[in-house]
C-alpha cells in the first residue's frame, strides 16, 4: 500500500495506538518504507513514529531521519566520529561574517540554506565581497545557513554512494553542467557509473551507520585529503543511480527488509 503521509492522522493512546486514513483504521503492517519529503519532515516522522509504536519495522527509523535532515547536526555528529568533511562554519550575528569566511579558508566558498534540498539554496560565492553580501542577505531574511570551503579539485563532481544494510550496493558520479558547480540531477547534472575506492566505500558505510540509517544516499567529494562527506540523505532517489549502475536498488532494499525486518513490539500489533 502507498499512503499519503499528510492524510494519515493518529490516535496516540498507550493501549492500542492507531493510524487513520479517510475515516478508516490503517491495518498494522510488518514493515514500512518511509519516503518523506524534506518539507514534511516533522509531520512525516510523527506518522512514522506511530507506525513504530504499532510494531512495524521501519526501513529507516524516525529518529535517524530527523537526525540526517538537520544538516548542521548531522555534520556535527560525523565530525565527532572523525569522518572527513569540508571545513564548515555556522554563525548567527552579521558582525561575525568576516571571521566566519576566514574560518573556512576564504573565498571562493559555498553558502547553504540548512533547509534546502536538491541544490536549491546553495550558492557559490567567488569573492570575499560576494560572500559577505550573500551571507548578510540570508541573515537579514532570518534564514539558517552554513558556509563551507569550496573543494576546487572536485571539479563540480561528487560521488553518490547508495548504502543498504552497511553495504554500498551502487555508486554513481554526478557531474555538474559547464558553468554550474551543483551536480544534482535536478539541476541538470549528468550521472555515470564510477568505481569507488576502498576509502570511499568505508566512509560512506561509516557515515550511514553514524546517522543510524539502514538505507542512505551518501554524497562524497574527492579531495586532496581523501573523501569528504557532503550530505547523508535518508530518502535517496533511485532512478538516477539505477540507470547509471544497472543495479536493481529497489529490489535490494526489499531483500534487506525481508532478511532484517523484525516487528518492534508484537504485543501492540493488531491483525492485518
Amino acid at each position: 500500500m502507498v499512503l499519503n503521509v499528510l492524510r494519515c492522522y493518529m490516535d496516540v493512546v498507550p493501549s492500542k495506538p492507531e493510524i487513520h486514513l479517510n475515516g478508516e483504521i490503517v491495518p498494522a503492517f510488518d514493515a514500512v518504507i518511509p519516503r518523506i519529503g524534506a518539507s514534511v519532515t516533522f509531520y512525516g516522522t510523527a506518522v512514522l513514529r506511530q507506525f513504530e509504536m504499532m510494531g512495524a519495522f521501519p526501513l529507516n527509523e524516525s529518529v535517524a531521519i530527523s537526525r540526517s535532515r538537520d544538516k548542521l547536526r548531522s555534520l556535527q555528529l560525523l565530525s565527532r566520529k572523525g569522518v572527513g568533511l569540508p571545513s564548515t562554519g555556522f554563525a548567527h550575528d552579521p558582525d561575525d561574517i568576516p571571521d566566519l569566511i576566514k574560518m573556512v579558508g576564504g573565498a571562493p566558498l559555498v553558502i547553504k540554506l540548512l533547509e534546502g534540498t536538491q541544490g536549491i539554496g546553495v550558492v557559490l560565492a567567488e569573492t570575499k565581497k560576494a560572500a559577505e553580501s550573500v551571507i548578510e542577505a540570508f541573515m537579514g531574511l532570518k534564514a539558517n545557513i552554513m558556509v563551507q570551503e569550496y573543494i576546487k579539485e572536485a571539479g563540480g563532481a561528487d560521488i553518490r554512494c547508495l548504502v543498504v544494510g552497511e553495504k554500498v550496493v551502487a555508486a554513481m558520479k554526478r557531474q555538474a553542467l559547464p558553468g554550474e558547480f551543483r551536480s544534482n540531477l535536478h539541476r541538470g547534472g549528468s550521472a555515470s557509473l564510477v568505481k569507488i575506492t576502498p576509502g570511499e566505500r568505508a566512509t560512506a558505510i561509516n557515515a550511514a551507520k553514524i546517522m543510524g540509517l539502514n538505507v542512505a544516499g551518501v554524497d562524497l567529494l574527492r579531495s586532496e585529503r581523501g573523501p569528504l562527506v557532503m550530505e547523508v540523505n535518508s530518502s535517496p532517489g533511485l532512478e538516477g543511480i539505477e540507470n547509471a549502475s544497472g543495479k536493481d536498488v529497489a529490489g535490494l532494499i526489499i531483500d534487506f527488509i525481508e532478511k532484517k525486518g523484525k516487528p518492534h513490539n508484537t504485543r501492540t500489533r493488531g491483525k492485518g
